[in-house]
């Protein structure tokens, strides 16, 4: 007879089943029906409640993807934050491997950073992983590879390349740790590990424990890859920990005798060495050596590098001149004379609490225009990084003058800042400019001055102090040598000699310009800067705007009605008595979406009866386009700033009034670090339904040009050439996962490279006519040189009509360029010929070589 109880429980299991059958049927209905009236919240909640009850439904269910990603962006639009990281954190649970979650929940992350910057570094980390592994479940996923090439330039920044490619570097740091190894040094730590190089070399040294700390966890999870992969995996113990975070006994068991360190900037303290070496001598170190005693190395504390020196000199540079000086009076047809003081932020950062780098960098070797040395190189100071005492005297040391003779006359638009590094009493590094090194130098622009100008016998004048962090190099001036000071003892300069008879002079001489508060100061960045000095860029601009303003009202001659005596302007009493009545029927419409500071919409006021919008965000940027606005007398109604009209400003591109349409529209189409922007083709697509009849978006459309090049220099730049300059240690596998194809910021003036190709068209984008555009397009390129191809370096033409063009290879354009490198060089001969596959994907530019 059949087991009743058994019988029993089989109903029951099949009730339970055919109750789920039913539940999971109803939910996907649901899911399906609130999809369609866009209640996204309620969707991914009942298909959520399918994939749980119904796993094996989890491949047939196509629509929970887009489901997840307009209710997470309509939770970012409501500032729910955590509920949306809750709802990815249960996609990922359910699809772990799907490469569109994980580049969307990398989008959400990095976005998050940039919003919350307190929380940059983790956010960028978490999110890179996401974008990483997307790639790698995907390496065809566009969306991926593009932002995870983004995000990989800051994770692991482009200096980590070629600093390991520096074989003469390692060496000279392989060396010290083995003389300090052998000397006696048995335990090791090395702060801010990196990929663990240093760490690797103390262990092949013979050092018994070896610690490595690394605060970025994409670097800490890298140099564990390294540390493994080179079998040293139980002989080092890496640390996720910022230096100052470590406790003896918790992550150490006891003080270690040797610290090695390369947490050195381009301005030597950038990188918080100092405060490090202070926690590391007061909690992590054994004691320093006692003078006139003879100890056991391994009983005493030391430092690598042991010392630095920091050298100084005066230069003309143009490049850096037009960077952080605004150097011209007028700009096509506006005047900026006395009307606004510009500054770059690292002048503004001498008078300010806030912390902010004051310094830029230049590789000066590789500068465009080069640079002329104003003085002799000048020792700044030393640090001796074995004395705690005088680590901790550098912050609370009061700031102290320095006296650099002119021996060349010229402009002064910097101080140049280098150093030395002693390893040891055997060993140092150099980042001098006339060196042949991976580092670049620290550059102090001279801004503020009412004359630049310095001759021979003249004295440059600075102030030097050690200050969050950061070597601070400040109130430079020049004192004439009509002051009749004596600077013929050199030994007596460079002591800083009479002190105060140098400053009286100074005083005297009233060489800085007085901010009074009766002329705005404002900062802008140094690209804006730069870009406020390109001339041809804004004289461009004016024609085609004049152009298209002619062409949509032909009856009136734009450059008739003249204000300011150039052939530019309106007639003003016309205008002002059309505004007073609150109506403008003639009025042009132009919108101004660049980034940053932008006086288009000014040049644009001057040219007929216009109404500018200008989408300028920072308060300080506004208040300085109103000032030039009103000196160049212009009716307060002719400017406007676009994001106060707006309720949302995520959206830019909308009808300025409900009746009217735009003339103009101005977009930024290419980055100042030669890369197309984001999501361009889309902004194009939303302003040509916003233009008015005969309406033009600005540029029309942009050409790519590019040239196929022999360059060792992008190569090292760009990755980890095998294991020869890690001498020997395997390294290169590792970080080369986060090489990205395409290097920017270069200038391909000075980039030392030979091109094998001539330029050739590459791509098309239109603006205004996207039936002319192709995602793909298969360009053949004549060789004319024989060689290897490393890599094609492209730029643009940017066409604002047929007649008005900018070449962002131009020597005064403030565009940089960016270049293709490829990840094997390809031997060619004169005469041969390579096919090229040139691939447009959103703001990514893809250049391929076919075999």
């Amino acid at each position: 007879m059949p087991n009743s109880n058994a019988k029993l429980h089989s109903n029951h299991r099949g009730g339970r089943e055919a109750s789920r059958r039913e539940l999971v049927s109803r939910s996907l209905q649901s899911a399906q029906h609130c999809l369609e009236n866009q209640d996204f919240g309620t969707a991914y909640a009942h298909y959520l409640l399918v994939l749980n009850l119904a796993p094996e439904l989890k491949t047939t269910v196509k629509t929970f993807q887009l489901t997840l990603v307009k209710w997470a962006e309509e939770l970012d639009s409501l500032a729910r934050i955590q509920d949306l990281f809750n709802c990815y954190e249960q996609a990922l649970e359910l699809y772990p491997n799907d490469e569109v979650i994980c580049n969307s929940m990398g989008e959400h992350l990095f976005r998050f950073a940039v919003m919350y910057i307190q929380f940059l570094m983790g956010f960028r980390d978490e999110a890179a992983g996401y974008f990483h592994k997307a790639v790698k479940l995907n390496p065809d996923f566009a969306d991926a590879k593009e932002n995870f090439y983004r995000v990989a330039n800051w994770l692991v920044e482009r200096w980590h390349f070629i600093m390991l490619n520096d074989a003469k570097r390692n060496l000279t740091y392989l060396r010290a740790i083995e003389n300090a190894v052998r000397s006696g040094s048995k335990s090791v730590l090395d702060i801010g590990t990196g990929t663990g190089i240093l760490s690797m070399f103390a262990k092949k040294a013979g050092a018994c424990f070896v610690y490595a700390c690394e605060l970025s966890k994409t670097m800490y999870e890298l140099a564990r890859d390294v540390v493994a992969a080179n079998n040293m995996e139980r002989e080092i113990k890496l640390l996720h920990l910022k230096s100052l975070d470590i406790e003896i006994p918790k992550h150490m068991p006891e003080r270690v005798s040797l610290v090695v360190t390369e947490t050195v900037d381009a301005g030597l303290f950038g990188e918080g060495i100092v405060e490090s070496l202070i926690h590391a001598w007061e909690h992590l170190l054994l004691p320093p050596k006692p003078k006139n005693q003879d100890i056991s190395a391994g009983d005493y504390g030391r430092i690598i590098p042991a010392s630095a020196t920091i050298f100084g000199m005066a230069v003309e540079c143009k490049e850096i001149r037009r960077h952080h000086r605004v150097g011209v009076q007028e700009v096509a047809g506006v005047c900026l004379s006395n009307s606004v003081q510009f500054f770059s932020p690292t002048y503004a950062a001498a008078g300010s609490e806030e912390t902010v780098e004051p310094y830029t960098t230049e590789k000066l070797s590789r500068i465009p225009g080069g640079y002329r040395a104003l003085t002799e190189p000048c020792q700044v100071m030393t640090v001796d990084f074995n004395d705690l005492q005088e680590l901790k005297s550098l912050a609370a040391r009061k700031p102290w003058k320095l006296s650099l003779p002119v021996t060349e006359g010229g402009i002064l638009d910097a101080v140049v800042v280098w150093f030395v590094l002693q390893l040891d009493d055997e060993h140092s590094l150099s980042t001098s400019p006339s060196e042949e090194t991976c580092w670049e130098q620290a550059v102090y622009s001279v801004q503020g001055l009412l004359d630049y100008s310095v001759k021979t016998g003249d004295t440059v004048m600075m102030e030097v102090c050690c200050q969050d962090c950061y070597l601070k190099i400040q109130k430079i001036t020049s004192l004439p040598s009509e002051c009749g000071m004596d600077f013929s003892d050199r030994d007596n300069v460079l002591s800083l000699g009479n002190e105060a008879e140098l400053c009286n002079a100074l005083a005297g001489l009233q060489t800085s310009t007085k901010q009074d508060g009766s002329t705005p100061v404002c900062v802008l960045e140094s690209t804006e800067i730069a870009l406020l000095n390109d001339i041809a860029y804004h004289e461009c601009f004016k024609a085609a705007m004049s152009k298209v303003l002619l062409s949509l009202n032909p009856s009136k001659d734009l450059h008739s009605m003249d204000v300011d005596g150039h052939g530019s302007g309106i007639n003003l009493q016309e205008h002002q008595n059309m505004s007073s009545l609150g109506v403008d029927p003639d009025a042009f419409y132009i919108l101004d979406v660049s980034e940053g500071f932008s006086i288009l919409p000014i040049i644009a006021g001057k040219l007929g009866p216009v109404r500018a919008y200008s989408s300028v965000e920072k308060d300080q940027h506004q208040a300085a386009l109103n000032v030039i606005a009103e000196a160049n007398h212009f009716p307060k109604e002719t400017l406007e700033f676009w994001l106060s009209h707006l309720e949302e400003e995520s959206v830019v591109l909308q009808r300025p009034k409900s009746d009217k349409l735009w003339s103009i529209i101005i977009l930024d189409v290419i980055e100042t670090s030669g890369l197309i922007q984001q999501e361009v083709m889309e902004k194009a697509a939303i302003s040509r339904c916003l233009l008015h009849s005969g309406g033009k978006i600005f540029p029309q459309y942009v050409l790519v040009y590019g040239m196929l090049v022999e360059s060792e220099s992008l190569l090292l730049e760009s990755a980890v050439q095998g294991t020869e300059p890690t001498l020997g240690f395997n390294i290169a596998p590792f970080i080369n996962q986060f090489k990205v194809p395409v290097r920017v910021y270069l200038d391909l003036s000075t980039l030392p490279c030979v091109p094998l190709s001539k330029p050739e068209e590459l791509l098309r984008l239109d603006l205004m006519n996207p039936l002319l555009n192709s995602p793909s397009r298969e360009v053949k390129v004549q060789i004319c040189k024989s060689g290897q191809v490393t890599a094609i370096p492209f730029w643009y033409h940017i066409h604002l009509d047929e007649d008005h063009s900018l070449n962002t290879f131009d020597e005064f354009s403030h565009w940089k360029q960016a270049a293709v490198v490829l990840d094997q060089p390809i031997p060619v001969q004169v005469g041969d010929e390579l096919v090229l596959d040139v691939q447009h994907h959103k703001s990514n530019i893809s250049i391929t070589v076919k075999r």
